[in-house]
């Protein structure tokens, strides 16, 4: 085997019994190792980069590229999550059947999409409270007539500063379980919201990080993105009202059963009872994996768009990359359970 690269498995792990790869290269015309195609993966030692297919993907893409839904149409999007949803008019007072069938669609993808929804405020709202209570904002400013929804009005003013991997509010005892948000303005070109999903992301893990991470927990503070946001003097008033939230480091699903990477670097302070260093090392390589792309979802809006996203199951990133042009969405958030 080329010292260059290293064969891995289909879940990252290094693999034993593989090919002579510089055999298969030259088979291939080529004398890079690295450029084999096999079933497997190889890994470019050098830079830690492993290539190949995410096999262990396959069998959800399969599942999920048959959607059986009688009331909305679904069309899925990337290989385990996301799907445009259309037949469904959000303005509309939803029959039960086409609730039940949105919440299943919202199970299997992850991600919802729904185009040319000119929804008023009202009906965002309404529309959210079919899928259970809504979550106020603490630190993020709601639409005046309608607090439970916060709007996110970005320009040459107020820029955006989601531009990096998370989950919503992991540092309350009970986190989101979804959230509805509604492009109001959007920016000509720019702007998009990635998604990750975690449950393929945990499934990847080498088995050697499964059984490091199984039993651990993180905690969870709001200071990390949100201190700054905090009113002068009210530091202690606020941390009292939200202290640090421990979670499993591996949360499973409450309505699936999928084993979900829980952590994140917006909000993840640090893993309980385990050496600092160790832990910040430990978070950055769990929360990383939501940057492998066959794991993302990218949604470009349009004005109307709404996008309804589990919470649980995915990491999302609002791509800052349209100053100075303005940006307005608002957002609804539903209340989840804890983490178990």
């Amino acid at each position: 085997m080329s010292s260059a690269t290293t064969a891995v498995t289909t879940n990252g792990g290094r693999a034993s019994g593989f090919p002579d790869e510089a055999a298969d290269a030259e088979q291939a015309g080529t004398s890079d190792p690295a450029s084999r195609v096999t079933p497997g993966r190889v890994r470019i030692d050098r830079y830690g980069l492993d290539l190949g297919p995410w096999l262990h993907l396959a069998e959800e893409r399969a599942r999920l590229a048959r959607p059986s839904f009688r009331h909305i149409d679904v069309t899925p999007q990337g290989a385990t999550v996301g799907a445009e949803v259309g037949g469904v008019d959000l303005r509309s007072d939803l029959a039960d059947e086409v609730t039940a069938e949105i919440r299943r669609a919202l199970l299997d993808y992850k991600v919802l999409v729904f185009r040319g929804q000119p929804i008023t405020p009202a009906q965002h709202v309404a529309f959210a409270r079919r899928f259970g209570e809504l979550e106020i904002h603490p630190f993020i400013t709601g639409n005046s007539e309608h607090p439970e929804l916060v709007r996110f009005e970005k320009g040459v003013d107020t820029g955006g500063f989601e531009n990096g991997w998370h989950h919503d509010v992991t540092w309350r005892e009970v986190p989101s379980m979804g959230a509805i948000l509604h492009a109001i303005q959007v920016p000509a070109t720019g702007g998009d919201t990635l998604f990750s999903d975690m449950g393929a992301a945990y499934d990847g893990l080498g088995d050697d990080v499964k059984e490091r991470i199984d039993g651990l927990f993180a905690v969870h503070d709001f200071m990390l993105a949100f201190k700054h946001q905090v009113p002068e003097g009210k530091l202690e008033e606020f941390r009292a009202r939200y202290p640090q939230a421990r979670h499993p480091v591996v949360c499973i699903h409450p309505e699936t059963g999928r084993k979900l990477i829980f952590v994140n670097c917006y909000f993840t302070s640090h893993i309980d009872k385990m050496d600092e260093s160790e832990g910040v090392d430990l978070i950055r390589h769990l929360a990383g994996q939501a940057s492998v792309v066959e794991y993302q979802f990218r949604v470009r809006w349009e004005p109307d768009t709404v996008v309804f996203w589990d919470n649980r199951s995915v990491q999302h990133y609002a791509a800052s990359d349209y100053y100075p042009d303005v940006r307005i969405m608002e957002r609804a958030s539903i209340v989840g359970t804890r983490p178990a």
